[in-house]
């Protein structure tokens, strides 16, 4: 069962939540498919034997953080017909008491009127890796982000807005792209995928609440 709690994204209050549940950004952590944290790292996150970095000053964030309200602000432009644009930055979803969602944008579809959610994301693709990492998909730590959100919100699809920015070695120029993709929560494999997320999360929060150390996960990339 999914509930609403209001809490100003950012907020200390915010922030002291987030130790208790799995958010989307951890997703992929808790189920071993994160490049930069391991599900053993999560694990001691949030029984308080490690704190989370602060990345808030970190310039890649901060430029997402600004580029996010430009990025919706397009979107909502260039798909007034299509798509009713919100962004509510006061509340959480929460789902189990402990899976919870904090969303860039949520959308109603003016045609079939299904409510979905708005993922937006910069890319610095600064290396060959990154394009084929999202060439005809996204990373897999993207992809457990956006399954996570319409597992938790129990939305009908999400459209995921990548900007892509990179140096141009001609002109030594920053250029850049913006993409968009749409997967929805009914498509057979999207559907077996947050089955096997769900019940992944649930078992590594019982390592959680029981205070048990999970094994360790490689990441397969």
């Amino acid at each position: 069962m999914t509930e609403k709690i209001k809490l100003e994204h950012g907020s200390p209050e915010w922030l002291a939540f987030r130790r208790k549940g799995i958010g989307a950004s951890e997703a992929a952590a808790a189920i071993g498919q994160s490049k930069f944290k391991t599900n053993v790292e999560l694990w001691e996150e949030k029984v308080g034997l490690r704190q989370p970095k602060d990345l808030s000053d970190n310039p890649r964030v901060q430029y997402g953080s600004e580029a996010e309200k430009y990025l919706i602000g397009l979107f909502r432009l260039q798909y007034a017909d299509r798509y009713k644009v919100k962004v509510d930055k006061r509340t959480v979803y929460l789902r189990d008491g402990f899976q919870f969602a904090s969303l860039d944008g949520e959308l109603i579809d003016l045609t079939t009127r299904e409510a979905g959610v708005w993922e937006g994301k910069t890319v610095l693709a600064d290396n060959s890796l990154v394009w084929e990492e999202w060439k005809d998909q996204m990373p897999q730590d993207y992809y457990a982000q956006i399954l996570h959100q319409l597992l938790v919100t129990e939305r009908k699809f999400s459209v995921i807005n990548p900007e892509f920015r990179w140096l141009d070695m001609e002109t030594n120029e920053i250029r850049t792209s913006v993409r968009r993709m749409t997967i929805r929560a009914t498509d057979k494999d999207i559907a077996s995928d947050m089955k096997y997320l769900d019940e992944a999360e649930h078992e590594f929060w019982g390592y959680v609440t029981m205070r048990e150390r999970p094994p360790l996960i490689l990441p397969q990339f």
